[in-house]
């Protein structure tokens, strides 16, 4: 990885990561405060609290897609220390899925006119657990790379003893 492209994705990380820090400090703050303007048309209260706890599981991610970046700096990517980020990666997604669904069952009964505005949105629940999905098939690719990793250093080192 170039530093031109690890530098603009760190960048990309940190503004996000402050912007959603900004927007939990703001909500929690709104709450805490009483100046909640709930009007009675959605539960804001409870889609805050998800909202914050959906910030708080994007947040793990981009930690650990950080402390992934710094392991492909150092060349030690491909070892065991990889797999816990990549873990807390996949669990995150499968909790903001699970957000989602919750986030989705509170507004179903204000759309039960327009019914498929909540299948949408079961949809794009299906979508997010997909996405770890996705991610838990490349840690198997992961974990094959450091199987043949392990294998070649244990070649080498045999290799080296015969010479």
């Amino acid at each position: 990885m170039g530093k031109l492209t690890v530098g603009a994705l760190r960048a990309v990380l940190v503004v996000v990561l402050v912007g959603t820090v900004f927007v939990q400090v703001s909500m929690v703050w709104t709450l805490v405060s009483g100046n909640d303007p709930e009007d009675g048309s959605l539960p804001l209260t409870p889609l805050r609290v998800i909202t914050v706890l959906g910030m708080v599981a994007a947040q793990v991610v981009l930690v650990c897609v950080w402390r992934l970046v710094t392991m492909v700096r150092r060349g030690t990517v491909f070892s065991h220390a990889a797999f816990r980020y990549v873990d807390a990666v996949i669990g995150a997604i499968v909790a903001a899925s699970l957000m989602w669904f919750a986030v989705t069952a509170l507004n179903a009964p204000g759309q039960r006119e327009d019914p498929g505005v909540t299948v949408i949105m079961a949809g794009v629940g299906v979508a997010i657990l997909g996405v770890a999905l996705l991610v838990l098939v490349l840690r198997m690719l992961l974990a094959q790379a450091v199987a043949r990793d392990v294998a070649a250093t244990r070649m080498q080192a045999e290799l080296d003893e015969v010479i």
